[in-house]
Order: structure tokens, then C-alpha cells, then sequence
């Protein structure tokens, strides 16, 4: 058995979708971390806009970029889970997708400007970032056409999918429209590009993508995505004990524990749900469950915008007062808490009353610490109050909610067929 591994080129014929220990690789990992930059970058823009008063600028910038980063990521990672050869040709054009991501982040930040100025979408560097990032995607799917016949059909209408909804993207900027018309055209485009995966794997023939290393990916990418939070409270944290603030203190130590304990119950609730099992027994639902994390992914980088904006208020940068500060991350965890048990459901298609009352239990925190900002208590002890609120699922499911799951999906014996 050789000990080094020369990575010649192999032919594409399409993985195994039942392979056994199917785990990301190392490649995946590092293809991850270009989005750590996509993901922080858009942060900081929803931050600054948000300090600054500007919030619709800054939600519209930020829903934009959140979308455009994860559309990309979700479409190498249902390709690779299906076709990763981990030759030299594969690892060379994951790398010129992996610069695409590099020069999209690039453009966030005009983007925001301009979208705030009011006149146009200034996403010229964002397209130049997509033509190179699918530029190397309808390559990798061309080639999978070419090298495994039995899924050709499938592989051609992504290309083509692909190609139609690029062409689009390039002449919108030729276009420079109004805010209005881009939206709507990159509406129509968006429709144009999913057509692609509803076609290629409902009506021709499908790709072999492995249900344990999608869940596996997406559940590391929520990781990613969470490590914002942790990096937004890393900085609220600075704004206090560094050289202009007030030094340590015991809201220190509250601040640090609730931004912490968020990102923790945050990460704890999402892999509640084994979607691993769940993906591989109901494989025609994974539409939904998949681009559903895009709201999943871009609540949990949210939360991180929120806490650097709570920063920026800790410095008296920023124009919102300690109800509106404490609204920037209360929102985003409520929609995140609330996007887990809708994926869940779309995933099961099982309804259980006992979610009810754990989302009851998780808006009455939201909604206490925002009413607790409005009626003067200090930010740290308003963020110590929603940082509880994932954790109502987590006890929830822990002490009752895991066998409640039990007999939804295995009682009844409904999770049997699709």
C-alpha cells in the first residue's frame, strides 16, 4: 500500500450515494474557509449600515450578499458530493472557484454603497467573482457529462442552467438598471438557475450526491456561519476592555458568557435533527431542506452583525439607542430558532404540537429582552436574557423533546415511504 497518493487524473464517473463513512475532505474544509471571508465581510457591511442608521440600505445589501455567497456554495457542494474525483483537474478548478468567492467578497462592499446611495446595484466586481466562480462550475459539469453517460442529461441541463442564468448576470450590469429592476431580474434569474437542479434531478435522470456528506457539509457550514457570532462578541468585547473603554468588569463577564452561550445553543438546536438519515430516506425532499439553510445561514451571520453593531454602541458609534442594538441580534436569532423547526418540518412532514410550545417559550425571551432594553436595563443583561433563548429547545429536546421524535418518526412508521 503506498503512503503518498499522486492525484493523476481519473475519470468522472459519478460517487456512490450509498458509500460507506462518506466524510468531507480536506479540499471541502479549505474550500470553506474562502466563505469565512465572504460570510465576514457581509457582516461587516450589515453592521456599519446598521450602527449608521441605515437600515433598510443595510438588510437589502445584506440579503443580497448572503444569498449570492451561499447560491454558490450550495452548488459546488451538491456537485461534489456526486462527482469528486479529488484529481489534479478537480483540485485546480475548485481553487479558480475558490478565487471567484475571494473577488465576490470583494465587491460586497460597493455593493452596499451603492444600493444605500440609491440610484443603481453596483455589483460589477460581485458578477466578475461569478464568472469565474461559474465559469469553473460549468466546466465541472461538462465534464461530468462527458466522462459518466448515464447521467448526461442531468449534468448538461445544470450547465445549462448555469450558463443562462450567467449570461443574464453579465448583461444586468451591462444594463445598470434602477435598484427596483435589478431585484426583479435577479429574481427572474434565480428562477432561470433553479430550474436547473428541479429539472436535472426530477425529470433527467438525477445525480448519486450522498445524503450523510450533504448533511455533514451544510451542518459544517452553519458551523462557519456561527463562528460570526463569536467573532461579533469577540469585538463588543474589545470595545469594552480595550484602551478607550471602561475595562473589566462584571458586565465583561455577563457579555462574554451570553455571547458565548448564544453560539453555543445556536449550534446545539441545529443538530438536534439527524438530517443525515432523514435526507438519505427522503431524497425528493431535499430541495427545500437545502436552499432553506440559505435563511439559516444568513440568521446566524446576522446574529454576528448584530453583536459587532452592539460593539459599535458600546464605542457611541453607532446612532442606535440600547433597544434598537439589542433588536439588531434579537431578530436574527428569532429567525434562525424559527427556521430549524421549519426545515424540520419540511423534512419530515411530521407536525409536532410539542414544537409549539418551545417556540412559545423562545419568543417570550426575544421579546423579554427587547422589552427589557426599552424599559432601560443595560445591553449586556438584555443580551444575557435572548442568549437563553436556543436553550428552551435544547432542555426541551433533552429532557422530553427527543422522545416525542421518536414516536413521530419511527412510532407510526410514516418516515417508511417517501
Amino acid at each position: 500500500m503506498a503512503l503518498f497518493q499522486a492525484h493523476r487524473r481519473a475519470r468522472m464517473g459519478g460517487r456512490d450515494p450509498h458509500e460507506a463513512h462518506r466524510a468531507a475532505t480536506p479540499l471541502e474544509l479549505f474550500f470553506d474557509l474562502v466563505f469565512v471571508v465572504a460570510f465576514g465581510t457581509a457582516a461587516n457591511e450589515l453592521a456599519h449600515y446598521l450602527a449608521e442608521g441605515h437600515i433598510a440600505s443595510g438588510l437589502l445589501g445584506f440579503a443580497f450578499a448572503t444569498f449570492a455567497v451561499a447560491w454558490a456554495w450550495i452548488n459546488f457542494t451538491w456537485f461534489a458530493s456526486a462527482f469528486d474525483t479529488d484529481d489534479w483537474i478537480f483540485r485546480l478548478t475548485t481553487m479558480v472557484q475558490m478565487l471567484g468567492v475571494l473577488i465576490l467578497a470583494l465587491g460586497l462592499p460597493p455593493m452596499f454603497a451603492s444600493i444605500d446611495e440609491g440610484e443603481f446595484v453596483d455589483n460589477g466586481v460581485m458578477v466578475a467573482g461569478y464568472v469565474v466562480m461559474r465559469g469553473a462550475m460549468v466546466f465541472q459539469w461538462l465534464r461530468a457529462a462527458r466522462q459518466d453517460p448515464v447521467r448526461r442529461r442531468a449534468c448538461l441541463t445544470y450547465a445549462t442552467a448555469i450558463s443562462i442564468a450567467q449570461v443574464g448576470w453579465i448583461a444586468l450590469l451591462i444594463a445598470r438598471t434602477s435598484i427596483l429592476v435589478t431585484f426583479l431580474w435577479a429574481a427572474a434569474l434565480v428562477l432561470a438557475e433553479l430550474a436547473g437542479p428541479v429539472l436535472a434531478e426530477t425529470r433527467k435522470g438525477g445525480t448519486p450526491w450522498h445524503a450523510h456528506h450533504i448533511a455533514e457539509r451544510h451542518g459544517l457550514l452553519v458551523i462557519v456561519t456561527l463562528g460570526e457570532g463569536l467573532l461579533g462578541t469577540t469585538i463588543a468585547l474589545s470595545a469594552i476592555v480595550g484602551p478607550e473603554g471602561p475595562g473589566w468588569s462584571a458586565d465583561v463577564v455577563v457579555l462574554g458568557l451570553a455571547g458565548t452561550a448564544l453560539a453555543f445553543g445556536m449550534w446545539w438546536i441545529y443538530f438536534i435533527l439527524p438530517c443525515g438519515e432523514l435526507l438519505h430516506r427522503f431524497r425528493s425532499r431535499s430541495f427545500g431542506w437545502g436552499y432553506g439553510h440559505i435563511v439559516v445561514f444568513g440568521a446566524a451571520v446576522a446574529v454576528g452583525a448584530g453583536m459587532h453593531a452592539a460593539a459599535y454602541h458600546l464605542e457611541h458609534h453607532s446612532v442606535l439607542d440600547v433597544a434598537g442594538t439589542v433588536l439588531t441580534v434579537a431578530l436574527p436569532v428569532a429567525v434562525y430558532v424559527l427556521s430549524i423547526y421549519v426545515l424540520f418540518t419540511q423534512l419530515t412532514r411530521v407536525f409536532d404540537p410539542f414544537h409549539l410550545l418551545l417556540l412559545a417559550g423562545s419568543a417570550v425571551l426575544v421579546v423579554a429582552s427587547v422589552v427589557l432594553a426599552v424599559a432601560g436595563a443595560p445591553m449586556v443583561w438584555c443580551l444575557a436574557v435572548l442568549a437563553l433563548t436556543p436553550w428552551v429547545t435544547v432542555v426541551g429536546y433533552e429532557t422530553v423533546g427527543h422522545r416525542h421524535g421518536d414516536r413521530l418518526l419511527l412510532g407510526d412508521g410514516r418516515t417508511s415511504t417517501g
